[in-house]
């Protein structure tokens, strides 16, 4: 063809052929440019399953804009001949690039980044490419990286942004479930089984490519397919850097988690695995990775023994890949700040304050700059099993320079040792003598039993969904607890909490304030004086409507400890119900600095701003919101009431597409859950769809949730005022209904 022109190109040279068809280079003669134009061949023209494959790869492509990925230019046809047109290219591929020797590790970390950081892209327009390697991976002339070929790519249907009018492969008849798909040697396990795929298969894939460049060589090797299966199925691959023993022990740790054969112990998203990248990109350039070094020490000391300290603990990171994990990771690392907090001359920064650094690419003196923090303390974790490994580094946010660091590779029942130890060791780094009096506080622990520990911390991720089957769960969780440990005090009084909210939320009946009562008294006697007790007293008050008494319990247990999980969240409950608005606006900033993880204290704000007619303030108070509601959606994405909490943030802004969304998400995730139908009512109403959020709003009534005052008072409702239906239901002065019949049995 060359020589010839078809449409306006006009062909000058061929680039290289495939299975598919040839690609030449072209002048684009209306445009005066040079492009690339892949044509398939004649004959596989007429199969319609490979004219659709071709034409998905266009398409595929152009939904994506990103400067890793090669621009397509459109997709045309000229009589029977069909052509996508391509951005030229100067350069080689990576296979090319790699010819069987290692790449340094400067360019290995370089280009891995650039082709994670355009998967990343893809993935969350729905793409996922399943045939990456090497040879449809090109390096320009000036070291970008470029993805071509989506030729094996699926779409899914379900991502808002993903190409139009382009059918899910596993649904269009281009693949078939039970059929491998992809490059034999890059494939993933379960590409190699044939079975459904999702992005954590690119994630392999990537994985793969990113061995091959840092060592010349493929991880799974064989002289047939059959062989090559094999391995990618049962068999481990040499690690990276016994073949290249240049390679940093943490690149090791990074290849070897993308090429886990058990998806759930990959890396789950493109995210984290560029994360980790650019960390030891980092690390490297600074010359701070420390390889195998257990422990640094250095004459790097404070000057001054009587010198107060602050110190920001960022959360831990979870190396482990397990997403199970992260309630874990969470637990301990709130537990070191909790600990470190009970040393009177070190100012130790809020959870909250640190929530926004959490997974985030800073550095210690980043940090430090930003919150004001002397010290910084970073760290790590991976569960195996029964076995723990914790590694802890305490920088000074000044120099960014390590002052103490140390590696625990302990049994999980050591999990309280060692952050006792932390925090001892990090006094005495600090020069800081600790009195009788905080020796004997670090050496507390909330539990002698780790197993009901854990459990804990698992009731607890779940307790702050507020959900009924998210309850339930929590509730199971406690119990077994304190069958573990009897005298485990904070357990008995999370079973006090988690009952008198099921009161409260989704069923007025005597049983769950019994419960709550036993579980107190349980947690009382148990000697121990822990502010949590007398949250768990407040919320059985706040429970039975007697708010003043609620408050006046609430705010003495976070006087003891501002970090009680849902401390603020009770107190600005207790507030807005009693009418006072204002003073739930007073504690605003207090509630928001100690929120942790429990993104429900924004609530009662939100709606003491509505209810005061704050409307600037609350439209810049929704930005707030979203921005806590997105940042949990990444940790839990199947958590319903985070969803729709965001849903009705949105609608508020006017971003109906993206609130309809979210509702319908968390709708799908929990159908018939009360609280679930009470903010979808809320949400709809933000976008005047009155008579679908009456329906809502009644069928969350029948489900459970007949508190009147709260209703009443919700600004996101004002608009069903007055509609005979939500008078009926919520009557203006009236009391939570106990025991009321369904509204089934009362027509």
């Amino acid at each position: 063809m060359i020589g010839t022109t078809i449409s306006h190109y006009r062909i000058t040279s061929q680039l290289g052929e495939g299975g598919m068809g040839v690609v030449y280079e072209a002048e684009d003669t209306k445009l005066g440019r040079h492009v690339a134009l892949k044509f398939l061949s004649p004959t596989m023209a007429n199969d319609e399953s490979l004219l659709q494959r071709f034409q998905r790869e266009a398409r595929a492509a152009s939904a994506l804009n990103h400067p890793n990925i090669c621009t397509i230019h459109g997709i045309e046809q000229q009589d029977t001949t069909h052509f996508i047109v391509m951005e030229l290219l100067d350069g080689e591929s990576l296979a090319d690039r790699i010819r069987g020797k290692g790449l340094d590790i400067e360019s290995v970390l370089a280009l891995g980044i650039q082709i994670v950081d355009a998967l990343e892209s893809a993935h969350s327009k729905g793409i996922v490419h399943r045939d990456l390697k090497p040879a449809n991976i090109f390096i320009t002339s000036r070291g970008q990286a470029k993805i071509l070929d989506f030729g094996l790519a699926k779409m899914d249907q379900g991502k808002p942004d993903a190409a139009s009018n382009l059918p899910t492969a596993m649904h269009d008849g281009l693949t078939t479930p039970g059929t491998a798909m992809g490059t034999v040697s890059y494939m993933s396990p379960e590409q190699a089984r044939g079975e459904v795929t999702d992005a954590r298969t690119d994630l392999f894939s990537f994985g793969t490519i990113l061995y091959q460049m840092a060592t010349g060589v493929m991880p799974f090797q064989g002289e047939t397919s059959a062989v090559v299966f094999d391995a990618i199925l049962n068999r481990n691959p040499t690690p990276a850097n016994s073949i290249n023993s240049a390679l940093p022990a943490d690149l090791d740790r990074i290849i070897s988690q993308a090429l886990e054969k058990d998806r759930d112990l990959r890396f789950q998203t493109a995210t984290d695995l560029k994360t980790a990248l650019k960390r030891l990109k980092r690390d490297l350039s600074s010359g701070r990775h420390s390889g195998e070094n257990s422990a640094i020490h250095t004459s790097r000391m404070p000057s001054s023994p009587a010198q107060e300290h602050s110190i920001a603990v960022l959360y831990f990171e979870n190396l482990s890949g397990i997403k199970e994990d992260e309630y874990l990771r969470d637990g301990i690392t709130e537990d070191i700040t909790t600990e470190l907090s009970k040393i009177g001359r070190l100012k130790t920064f809020s959870r909250a304050v640190v929530m926004p650094y959490r997974d985030k690419l800073v550095t210690a003196g980043q940090v430090g700059k930003e919150l004001g923090a002397s010290y910084v303390l970073t760290g790590s974790l991976r569960r195996a099993g029964n076995r723990l490994r914790i590694n802890a580094q305490l920088v000074d946010a000044s120099t960014d320079f390590p002052v103490w660091s140390e590696r625990y590779d302990r049994e999980m029942e050591d999990v309280f040792a060692v952050q006792d130890e932390i925090a001892s060791k990090i006094a005495a780094a600090l020069r800081i003598t600790l009195s009788p009096q905080e020796q004997e506080a670090l050496a507390e622990k909330p539990t002698e039993n780790l197993h009901a520990y854990d459990l804990y911390l698992r009731g607890r991720n779940f307790a702050r969904r507020v959900g009924r089957q998210d309850m339930q769960f929590a509730l199971q969780m406690y119990e077994n607890a304190v069958a573990l440990d009897p005298n485990f005090a904070i357990a008995h009084a999370a079973i006090a909490n988690v009952c008198a909210q099921y009161y409260y939320y989704f069923e007025r009946k005597q049983d769950w304030i019994d419960r709550v009562n036993v579980a107190a008294q349980k947690a009382i006697a148990t000697g121990r004086d822990e502010p949590e007790i007398r949250c768990a007293e407040a919320w059985l008050d706040f429970a039975q409507g007697r708010y003043a008494s609620a408050v006046d319990k609430i705010r003495a247990a976070l006087n003891r400890d501002p970090d009680i999980d849902g401390g603020y969240h009770l107190y600005g409950r207790a507030l807005f119900e009693s009418g006072r608005y204002q003073e739930v606006l007073d504690i605003m900033e207090d509630a928001l600095a100690h929120a942790g993880e429990n993104y429900n204290t924004t609530i009662p704000i939100h709606n003491a701003l509505g209810a005061l007619g704050k409307a600037d303030a609350l439209k810049n108070y929704t930005f707030r919101e979203i921005a806590i509601f997105e940042n949990q959606l990444k940790k839990t994405p199947e958590d319903a009431r985070v969803r729709i909490l965001l849903a009705g943030n949105y609608a508020y802004q006017g971003r109906f597409d993206d609130a309809q969304r979210e509702l319908d998400l968390a709708m799908a995730l929990r159908p018939d859950d009360t609280m679930i139908l009470y903010n979808s009512a809320c949400t709809l109403c933000e976008m005047d769809r009155l008579p679908e959020a009456m329906i809502a709003l009644k069928k969350a009534w029948e489900a459970g949730y007949r508190n009147p005052t709260w209703t009443r008072q919700d600004p996101d409702l004002a608009k069903l005022h007055g509609d005979p239906e939500f008078e009926r239901l919520y009557p203006e002065g009236a009391e939570p209904l106990p025991n009321q019949p369904s509204l089934a049995s009362t027509n």
